[in-house]
């Protein structure tokens, strides 16, 4: 489990969001975006700590008028994640938010409208150290590139991509990422692949409107997954139609699947059958709602019978395997306690979290050390 990932990720140019590096072999970043009005901006910035406590790397926030702007800048005085300030239409208002301290700009510049409005926001990502998120959408395509194809193509969406591209390039900005996202998964993993291999910048993945909590983490593992697995992608956002919270944890657990990333506990447990010496699901879904809080990477195996149990708990920081009349705990791979079920769970968290009160306080030694 703790083997790295086979995947060869894609050479890319590297950039920064806040302190956060993107692209140039940095950890693939995990970004979710706020649903609250951006005028409230108690409720927004609630949400963003909700995001930033759930692991959220990058937070996106809407910022659809200079009314909104000016919330955004209270916003980001408020809390620590990196923001990227979501605009269209009018530049304006990415020259203002640009001076509020935005992290990066998500614009289309097709839509910002005149060469010198786009060099004007240009000029205003370059003096203040701002990326630029280029963000190609299936839904929202130029009317000359819907009228050429008929209708949205992976073609168009790279064209799209290009025609925007072309207008950074023109201005000497390389520092920029990109997203060409739909909502069928071919048409956004074939326009992907082709943008990849065509200019150096990172890539922002995404399906866009998934769907919903179940359905959406489905088609999102399916379509990012493909890429991941083609060394595709330096940031992700998984969207869906439900709490932004959960966008962040199926992320995770996305990049932890492939050893992308290690964040927060990477269980291991049987789907349980009648060999199960304890409830094992019950278990699974209690430990998993105590442990929200921990970032400290940690594998975990919960497996209900001895058929697979010890195997997988070798392999684990902390291990848990049936049986009778106690159900064995392995630590570091070795044998260490016998634990019965009338008190499972609660003794199961405890030694997890002296376990991670182990790692955390090796991992400040070092740093000490080299201090």
């Amino acid at each position: 489990m703790h083997a790295p990932s086979p995947i060869q990720r894609r050479q890319s140019r590297r950039i920064h969001v806040g302190d956060v590096p993107v692209g140039g072999g940095a950890p693939i970043s995990v970004q979710s975006m706020t649903n609250t009005d951006t005028l409230d901006v108690d409720g927004t910035v609630a949400q963003i700590q909700q995001l930033e406590n759930a692991g959220a790397d990058i937070v996106r926030v809407s910022v659809p008028t200079m009314e909104a702007a000016e919330a955004f800048g209270r916003i980001k005085r408020a809390v620590n994640v990196p923001l990227v300030a979501d605009i269209h239409f009018d530049y304006r208002i990415a020259l203002r938010v640009a001076e509020l301290g935005v992290d990066c700009l998500r614009i289309n510049p097709g839509n910002i409208g005149r060469e010198d409005r786009v060099a004007a926001v240009v000029s205003a990502a370059r003096d203040n150290g701002i990326p630029i998120r280029i963000g190609v959408n299936a839904g929202s395509l130029e009317k000359d590139l819907q009228k050429k194809y008929g209708e949205p193509t992976p073609a168009a969406l790279v064209e799209s991509a290009m025609r925007h591209i072309d207008h950074l390039d023109r201005l000497d900005f390389p520092d920029f990422k990109v997203s060409v996202k739909a909502s069928d998964v071919f048409m956004a993993v074939a326009a992907y692949r082709e943008l990849a291999s065509r200019i150096e910048q990172p890539l922002h993945l995404g399906i866009t409107e998934a769907g919903g909590l179940r359905s959406g983490t489905v088609k999102s593992s399916i379509g990012l997954g493909m890429l991941l697995m083609d060394g595709i992608g330096d940031t992700i956002r998984v969207s869906l139609a439900a709490d932004p919270v959960e966008e962040v944890k199926v992320g995770f657990d996305m990049l932890k699947s492939l050893s992308l990333r290690a964040k927060g506990i990477n269980f291991v447990a049987c789907p349980s059958c009648s060999r199960q010496n304890f409830d094992v699901i019950g278990t699974m879904n209690a430990l998993e709602e105590r442990l929200e809080d921990v970032l400290t990477p940690l594998d975990v195996s919960v497996i209900g019978c001895v058929v697979n149990g010890p195997g997988e708990a070798k392999e684990s920081d902390i291990g848990l395997t049936g049986g009778s009349p106690a159900n064995l705990v392995y630590i570091d791979g070795k044998p260490a306690s016998k634990l019965r079920n009338d008190h499972l769970v609660d003794d199961l968290e405890r030694l997890i979290r002296d376990k991670v009160r182990e790692k955390q306080q090796a991992e400040k030694d070092v740093i000490a050390r080299d201090a």
